[in-house]
Protein backbone atom coordinates (compact mmCIF):
# COMPACT_ATOMS: atom_id res chain seq x y z
CA UNK A 1 0.00 0.00 0.00
CA UNK A 2 1.26 3.88 -0.39
CA UNK A 3 0.53 5.01 2.62
CA UNK A 4 1.13 8.81 1.58
CA UNK A 5 -1.62 8.15 -0.87
CA UNK A 6 -3.87 6.83 1.58
CA UNK A 7 -3.06 9.55 4.00
CA UNK A 8 -3.78 11.52 1.82
CA UNK A 9 -7.13 10.34 0.11
CA UNK A 10 -8.48 10.05 3.72
CA UNK A 11 -7.79 13.43 4.58
CA UNK A 12 -9.48 14.38 1.53
CA UNK A 13 -12.44 12.45 2.62
CA UNK A 14 -13.08 13.20 6.02
CA UNK A 15 -11.45 16.51 6.46
CA UNK A 16 -9.24 15.09 9.19
CA UNK A 17 -5.81 16.27 9.24
CA UNK A 18 -3.45 13.09 8.75
CA UNK A 19 0.01 12.89 9.55
CA UNK A 20 2.33 9.61 8.60
CA UNK A 21 5.63 8.98 10.92
CA UNK A 22 8.44 6.72 10.01
CA UNK A 23 9.19 6.18 13.70
CA UNK A 24 9.51 9.40 14.95
CA UNK A 25 10.20 11.26 12.22
CA UNK A 26 7.12 12.83 10.32
CA UNK A 27 7.27 12.21 6.60
CA UNK A 28 3.97 13.28 5.29
CA UNK A 29 1.58 16.27 7.22
CA UNK A 30 -2.09 17.26 5.63
CA UNK A 31 -1.40 19.84 7.47
CA UNK A 32 2.25 20.71 6.17
CA UNK A 33 1.10 20.56 3.09
CA UNK A 34 -1.91 22.58 3.43
CA UNK A 35 0.10 25.03 5.02
CA UNK A 36 3.27 24.47 3.15
CA UNK A 37 5.36 24.00 5.61
CA UNK A 38 7.30 20.43 6.04
CA UNK A 39 5.92 17.76 8.27
CA UNK A 40 8.19 17.58 11.03
CA UNK A 41 6.84 21.25 12.21
CA UNK A 42 3.41 20.14 12.63
CA UNK A 43 3.22 17.31 14.91
CA UNK A 44 6.07 17.01 17.80
CA UNK A 45 6.26 13.15 18.80
CA UNK A 46 7.75 13.82 22.20
CA UNK A 47 4.74 15.48 23.17
CA UNK A 48 2.24 13.14 22.61
CA UNK A 49 2.63 9.78 25.04
CA UNK A 50 0.49 6.60 23.41
CA UNK A 51 -0.34 3.68 24.79
CA UNK A 52 -2.00 0.77 22.77
CA UNK A 53 -3.07 -0.21 19.07
CA UNK A 54 -5.07 2.53 18.11
CA UNK A 55 -4.76 4.99 20.20
CA UNK A 56 -6.39 8.35 21.92
CA UNK A 57 -4.07 10.73 23.27
CA UNK A 58 -5.77 14.32 24.80
CA UNK A 59 -2.53 16.87 24.33
CA UNK A 60 -4.18 19.35 26.34
CA UNK A 61 -7.75 19.67 27.71
CA UNK A 62 -9.20 20.74 24.28
CA UNK A 63 -6.87 18.82 21.45
CA UNK A 64 -6.93 15.47 20.90
CA UNK A 65 -4.97 13.13 19.04
CA UNK A 66 -5.16 9.63 17.49
CA UNK A 67 -2.48 6.90 15.85
CA UNK A 68 -2.97 3.81 14.42
CA UNK A 69 0.21 1.55 14.20
CA UNK A 70 0.92 -0.24 11.18
CA UNK A 71 2.10 -3.85 12.04
CA UNK A 72 5.05 -5.08 11.14
CA UNK A 73 6.52 -1.69 9.75
CA UNK A 74 8.06 1.68 11.75
CA UNK A 75 5.07 3.86 10.39
CA UNK A 76 2.30 5.19 12.59
CA UNK A 77 -0.75 7.11 11.46
CA UNK A 78 -1.98 10.33 13.12
CA UNK A 79 -4.98 11.82 13.42
CA UNK A 80 -5.53 15.03 14.68
CA UNK A 81 -5.48 17.65 15.83
CA UNK A 82 -9.24 16.81 16.88
CA UNK A 83 -11.94 19.20 18.45
CA UNK A 84 -14.84 18.31 20.12
CA UNK A 85 -16.15 22.21 21.16
CA UNK A 86 -15.43 25.18 19.00
CA UNK A 87 -12.19 26.37 18.39
CA UNK A 88 -10.99 29.98 20.60
CA UNK A 89 -8.23 31.90 20.10
CA UNK A 90 -6.43 30.02 23.49
CA UNK A 91 -7.14 27.02 21.42
CA UNK A 92 -5.14 28.11 18.60
CA UNK A 93 -2.21 29.84 20.87
CA UNK A 94 -1.78 26.47 22.65
CA UNK A 95 -1.60 24.67 18.85
CA UNK A 96 1.03 27.24 18.07
CA UNK A 97 3.01 26.85 20.80
CA UNK A 98 3.01 23.20 21.08
CA UNK A 99 3.70 22.51 17.44
CA UNK A 100 6.62 25.79 17.57
CA UNK A 101 4.69 26.72 14.31
CA UNK A 102 5.73 30.14 13.21
CA UNK A 103 3.60 33.07 14.73
CA UNK A 104 3.79 35.10 11.85
CA UNK A 105 1.40 32.36 10.32
CA UNK A 106 -1.21 32.93 12.77
CA UNK A 107 -4.15 33.55 10.61
CA UNK A 108 -3.36 31.00 8.39
CA UNK A 109 -3.09 28.52 11.45
CA UNK A 110 -6.38 29.58 12.57
CA UNK A 111 -8.38 28.89 9.40
CA UNK A 112 -6.50 25.66 9.37
CA UNK A 113 -7.86 24.44 12.62
CA UNK A 114 -11.27 26.08 12.39
CA UNK A 115 -11.37 23.74 8.63
CA UNK A 116 -11.24 20.69 10.84
CA UNK A 117 -15.02 18.92 11.72
CA UNK A 118 -15.51 19.03 15.35
CA UNK A 119 -16.59 15.54 16.38
CA UNK A 120 -17.30 13.77 19.58
CA UNK A 121 -14.84 11.03 20.84
CA UNK A 122 -16.83 8.27 20.34
CA UNK A 123 -16.66 9.27 16.24
CA UNK A 124 -13.04 9.45 16.83
CA UNK A 125 -13.03 6.41 18.03
CA UNK A 126 -14.71 4.58 14.36
CA UNK A 127 -12.04 6.55 12.75
CA UNK A 128 -9.32 5.19 14.09
CA UNK A 129 -11.27 1.72 14.11
CA UNK A 130 -11.47 1.99 10.22
CA UNK A 131 -8.08 3.04 9.69
CA UNK A 132 -6.88 0.13 11.58
CA UNK A 133 -9.07 -2.09 9.57
CA UNK A 134 -7.84 -0.64 6.46
CA UNK A 135 -3.58 -0.81 6.97
CA UNK A 136 -3.48 -4.05 9.10
CA UNK A 137 -6.89 -5.78 8.15
CA UNK A 138 -8.48 -6.47 11.32
CA UNK A 139 -10.78 -4.84 13.16
CA UNK A 140 -9.64 -2.70 16.18
CA UNK A 141 -10.62 -4.14 19.77
CA UNK A 142 -12.96 -1.11 20.60
CA UNK A 143 -13.73 -2.46 24.33
CA UNK A 144 -9.39 -2.15 24.50
CA UNK A 145 -9.54 1.93 22.90
CA UNK A 146 -11.95 2.91 25.45
CA UNK A 147 -10.92 0.91 28.65
CA UNK A 148 -14.26 -0.99 29.05
CA UNK A 149 -16.68 -3.47 28.35
CA UNK A 150 -19.56 -3.00 26.20
CA UNK A 151 -21.17 -5.49 27.15
CA UNK A 152 -20.98 -4.28 30.93
CA UNK A 153 -22.09 -0.44 29.67
CA UNK A 154 -25.30 -2.34 27.56
CA UNK A 155 -25.92 -4.05 30.95
CA UNK A 156 -25.61 -1.18 32.90
CA UNK A 157 -27.37 0.96 30.72
CA UNK A 158 -30.29 -1.06 29.79
CA UNK A 159 -29.86 -2.97 27.22
CA UNK A 160 -32.09 -5.59 28.03
CA UNK A 161 -34.95 -3.14 28.76
CA UNK A 162 -35.68 -3.32 24.81
CA UNK A 163 -37.06 -6.85 25.78
CA UNK A 164 -39.48 -5.68 28.37
CA UNK A 165 -43.17 -5.78 27.54
CA UNK A 166 -43.97 -2.10 26.88
CA UNK A 167 -46.37 -2.54 29.16
CA UNK A 168 -45.04 -4.19 31.97
CA UNK A 169 -43.40 -0.94 33.52
CA UNK A 170 -41.92 -1.24 37.21
CA UNK A 171 -42.69 1.51 39.29
CA UNK A 172 -40.26 -0.26 42.33
CA UNK A 173 -37.82 -0.59 40.26
CA UNK A 174 -36.92 3.23 39.46
CA UNK A 175 -33.69 4.62 37.52
CA UNK A 176 -32.97 7.12 40.51
CA UNK A 177 -30.27 5.44 42.67
CA UNK A 178 -28.16 4.51 39.41
CA UNK A 179 -28.91 7.98 38.06
CA UNK A 180 -27.81 9.39 41.47
CA UNK A 181 -24.60 7.94 41.60
CA UNK A 182 -24.00 8.53 37.94
CA UNK A 183 -24.64 11.74 37.94
CA UNK A 184 -23.21 12.74 41.56
CA UNK A 185 -19.73 11.13 39.87
CA UNK A 186 -19.50 13.37 36.74
CA UNK A 187 -20.63 16.77 38.60
CA UNK A 188 -17.11 15.94 40.97
CA UNK A 189 -15.19 15.03 38.04
CA UNK A 190 -14.09 11.81 39.57
CA UNK A 191 -13.51 10.19 36.20
CA UNK A 192 -11.39 6.87 37.58
CA UNK A 193 -14.78 6.35 39.92
CA UNK A 194 -16.88 6.84 36.92
CA UNK A 195 -15.34 4.52 34.84
CA UNK A 196 -15.19 1.80 37.19
CA UNK A 197 -19.08 2.38 38.43
CA UNK A 198 -19.72 2.22 34.47
CA UNK A 199 -17.66 -1.28 33.90
CA UNK A 200 -18.91 -2.91 37.35
CA UNK A 201 -22.99 -2.63 36.43
CA UNK A 202 -23.86 -3.24 39.91
CA UNK A 203 -27.11 -1.18 40.28
CA UNK A 204 -29.81 -1.47 39.15
CA UNK A 205 -30.72 0.47 36.15
CA UNK A 206 -33.99 0.06 34.75
CA UNK A 207 -36.10 2.39 33.01
CA UNK A 208 -39.45 3.59 31.43
CA UNK A 209 -40.44 2.44 27.99
CA UNK A 210 -39.74 5.72 25.65
CA UNK A 211 -40.68 4.14 22.26
CA UNK A 212 -42.45 1.05 20.39
CA UNK A 213 -38.90 0.05 18.63
CA UNK A 214 -35.80 -1.34 20.70
CA UNK A 215 -33.80 1.09 18.29
CA UNK A 216 -36.13 4.06 19.29
CA UNK A 217 -35.84 3.56 22.65
CA UNK A 218 -32.00 3.19 23.04
CA UNK A 219 -32.10 6.73 21.23
CA UNK A 220 -34.55 8.14 23.55
CA UNK A 221 -32.88 6.51 26.67
CA UNK A 222 -29.80 8.36 25.29
CA UNK A 223 -31.78 11.77 24.70
CA UNK A 224 -32.48 11.68 28.20
CA UNK A 225 -29.47 10.62 29.39
CA UNK A 226 -27.04 13.09 27.86
CA UNK A 227 -29.84 15.66 28.94
CA UNK A 228 -29.24 14.73 32.76
CA UNK A 229 -25.55 14.40 32.42
CA UNK A 230 -25.27 17.76 31.50
CA UNK A 231 -27.84 19.54 33.57
CA UNK A 232 -27.76 17.18 36.44
CA UNK A 233 -24.07 16.52 36.60
CA UNK A 234 -21.68 18.90 34.46
CA UNK A 235 -23.25 21.70 34.91
CA UNK A 236 -23.98 21.70 38.91
CA UNK A 237 -19.99 20.94 39.04
CA UNK A 238 -18.12 23.82 37.34
CA UNK A 239 -18.13 22.93 33.65
CA UNK A 240 -18.79 25.57 31.32
CA UNK A 241 -22.87 25.85 30.41
CA UNK A 242 -22.44 26.97 26.62
CA UNK A 243 -19.70 23.75 26.32
CA UNK A 244 -21.96 21.85 28.11
CA UNK A 245 -25.00 22.85 25.73
CA UNK A 246 -22.69 22.32 22.57
CA UNK A 247 -21.59 18.97 23.33
CA UNK A 248 -25.60 17.81 24.48
CA UNK A 249 -26.82 19.04 20.74
CA UNK A 250 -23.30 17.66 19.38
CA UNK A 251 -24.56 14.03 20.65
CA UNK A 252 -27.83 14.15 20.24
CA UNK A 253 -27.41 14.49 16.44
CA UNK A 254 -24.84 11.83 16.81
CA UNK A 255 -26.78 9.67 18.33
CA UNK A 256 -29.65 10.30 15.79
CA UNK A 257 -27.43 9.10 12.78
CA UNK A 258 -26.70 5.55 14.48
CA UNK A 259 -28.09 2.68 12.96
CA UNK A 260 -26.87 0.28 15.71
CA UNK A 261 -28.03 -0.64 19.56
CA UNK A 262 -24.52 -0.93 20.39
CA UNK A 263 -23.11 1.76 18.85
CA UNK A 264 -26.04 3.94 20.76
CA UNK A 265 -24.96 2.84 24.07
CA UNK A 266 -21.27 2.75 23.40
CA UNK A 267 -21.38 6.65 22.71
CA UNK A 268 -23.74 6.89 26.00
CA UNK A 269 -20.35 5.68 27.48
CA UNK A 270 -18.05 7.98 25.76
CA UNK A 271 -20.78 10.59 26.49
CA UNK A 272 -20.85 10.18 30.02
CA UNK A 273 -17.23 9.87 30.33
CA UNK A 274 -16.65 13.17 28.40
CA UNK A 275 -18.87 15.18 30.35
CA UNK A 276 -17.39 13.80 33.69
CA UNK A 277 -13.62 15.04 32.15
CA UNK A 278 -15.21 18.88 31.15
CA UNK A 279 -16.38 18.64 35.11
CA UNK A 280 -13.11 17.61 36.17
CA UNK A 281 -10.81 20.52 34.81
CA UNK A 282 -13.50 23.13 36.61
CA UNK A 283 -12.92 20.76 39.66
CA UNK A 284 -13.49 23.11 42.73
CA UNK A 285 -10.65 23.08 45.50
CA UNK A 286 -10.72 19.69 47.51
CA UNK A 287 -10.36 21.37 50.82
CA UNK A 288 -13.73 23.47 50.79
CA UNK A 289 -16.24 23.03 53.35
CA UNK A 290 -19.35 21.47 52.66
CA UNK A 291 -20.94 24.64 53.14
CA UNK A 292 -19.02 26.49 51.08
CA UNK A 293 -18.67 23.97 48.35
CA UNK A 294 -22.67 24.12 48.51
CA UNK A 295 -22.52 28.01 48.35
CA UNK A 296 -20.26 28.04 45.10
CA UNK A 297 -22.21 25.72 43.46
CA UNK A 298 -25.48 27.39 43.58
CA UNK A 299 -23.83 30.41 42.69
CA UNK A 300 -22.59 28.78 39.40
CA UNK A 301 -26.25 27.81 38.48
CA UNK A 302 -27.44 30.85 39.45
CA UNK A 303 -25.19 33.18 37.70
CA UNK A 304 -28.52 34.65 35.61
CA UNK A 305 -30.28 35.47 38.89
CA UNK A 306 -30.12 38.64 40.70
CA UNK A 307 -28.85 36.90 43.45
CA UNK A 308 -27.42 38.55 46.64
CA UNK A 309 -25.43 36.98 49.91
CA UNK A 310 -28.57 36.20 51.73
CA UNK A 311 -29.76 33.91 48.96
CA UNK A 312 -26.26 32.01 49.34
CA UNK A 313 -26.55 32.14 52.92
CA UNK A 314 -30.53 31.10 53.36
CA UNK A 315 -29.82 28.62 50.52
CA UNK A 316 -26.58 26.78 52.89
CA UNK A 317 -29.18 27.71 56.03
CA UNK A 318 -26.46 29.93 57.90
CA UNK A 319 -26.23 32.90 58.71
CA UNK A 320 -24.75 35.77 56.33
CA UNK A 321 -21.49 36.83 58.76
CA UNK A 322 -20.70 32.94 58.75
CA UNK A 323 -20.67 32.36 54.97
CA UNK A 324 -18.70 35.82 54.82
CA UNK A 325 -16.14 34.59 56.95
CA UNK A 326 -15.98 31.26 55.93
CA UNK A 327 -15.91 32.53 51.69
CA UNK A 328 -13.05 35.00 53.26
CA UNK A 329 -11.35 32.13 54.86
CA UNK A 330 -11.62 29.32 52.11
CA UNK A 331 -11.61 30.98 48.88
CA UNK A 332 -9.75 34.61 49.60
CA UNK A 333 -12.68 36.44 48.55
CA UNK A 334 -15.96 37.92 49.43
CA UNK A 335 -19.12 36.26 48.60
CA UNK A 336 -20.52 39.59 46.54
CA UNK A 337 -16.81 39.46 44.40
CA UNK A 338 -17.44 35.57 43.62
CA UNK A 339 -20.88 36.43 42.29
CA UNK A 340 -19.81 39.21 40.21
CA UNK A 341 -16.06 36.65 38.97
CA UNK A 342 -18.60 33.84 37.95
CA UNK A 343 -20.88 36.22 36.35
CA UNK A 344 -17.72 37.87 34.28
CA UNK A 345 -16.79 34.36 33.71
CA UNK A 346 -20.23 33.52 31.92
CA UNK A 347 -20.07 36.60 30.20
CA UNK A 348 -17.15 35.28 28.67
CA UNK A 349 -18.49 32.49 27.64
CA UNK A 350 -21.17 34.07 25.65
CA UNK A 351 -18.82 36.41 24.07
CA UNK A 352 -17.29 33.50 23.18
CA UNK A 353 -19.95 31.54 21.85
CA UNK A 354 -23.05 33.17 21.25
CA UNK A 355 -24.52 36.08 19.07
CA UNK A 356 -26.34 37.90 21.98
CA UNK A 357 -25.70 41.45 22.29
CA UNK A 358 -24.17 43.44 24.89
CA UNK A 359 -27.08 44.36 26.28
CA UNK A 360 -28.27 41.21 26.16
CA UNK A 361 -25.94 39.32 27.85
CA UNK A 362 -25.78 42.47 30.94
CA UNK A 363 -29.88 41.95 31.07
CA UNK A 364 -29.62 38.04 30.85
CA UNK A 365 -26.48 37.87 33.80
CA UNK A 366 -28.95 40.53 36.04
CA UNK A 367 -25.94 43.32 35.94
CA UNK A 368 -27.54 46.95 36.53
CA UNK A 369 -26.55 48.65 33.83
CA UNK A 370 -24.94 47.70 30.60
CA UNK A 371 -22.33 50.41 31.14
CA UNK A 372 -22.15 48.90 34.66
CA UNK A 373 -21.11 45.78 32.88
CA UNK A 374 -18.70 47.27 30.63
CA UNK A 375 -17.00 48.67 33.28
CA UNK A 376 -16.44 45.75 35.36
CA UNK A 377 -15.62 43.72 32.58
CA UNK A 378 -12.78 46.13 31.11
CA UNK A 379 -11.76 45.88 35.07
CA UNK A 380 -11.61 42.28 35.58
CA UNK A 381 -9.94 41.22 31.94
CA UNK A 382 -8.18 44.82 30.95
CA UNK A 383 -10.13 45.11 28.13
CA UNK A 384 -13.98 45.88 27.00
CA UNK A 385 -16.66 43.09 25.97
CA UNK A 386 -16.25 44.06 23.00
CA UNK A 387 -12.87 44.00 22.06
CA UNK A 388 -13.00 40.52 23.74
CA UNK A 389 -15.52 39.18 21.61
CA UNK A 390 -13.77 40.04 18.51
CA UNK A 391 -10.45 38.26 19.93
CA UNK A 392 -11.77 35.27 21.26
CA UNK A 393 -15.45 34.96 19.16
CA UNK A 394 -15.34 31.04 18.12
CA UNK A 395 -18.60 31.21 15.98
Amino acid sequence: MDYIEFCKAYCVATSIPVTLLDGRKAIYSSGGELLTLEPSGILDTDLVPWSGNPAFCRHSADIEYGRVQVEGTTLSIILGPMFDTPVTEQVVRAYIADTALPTGRWDDIREFLHSIPRITHSRFAWNLSLIHMCVNGKPADLDQLYASSLYDINVLLGKTMARQDPLADNPEQNTYRGESILFQLIKLGDLPSLEKQLKSARFPMVFGTYATTPLRQAKNLFIVTVTKAGMLGAIPGGGDVEKVYQLINMYIRECEQLQNIDAVYALMFSMLKDFCRITGESKLPEELSADVYAGVNYIRAHTNEPIGVEDVARHIGRSESYLASHFRQELGTSVGAYITQCKLEKARSLLRHSDRTLAEISAYLCFSSQSYFQNVFKKQFGVTPTQYRRKHRSL
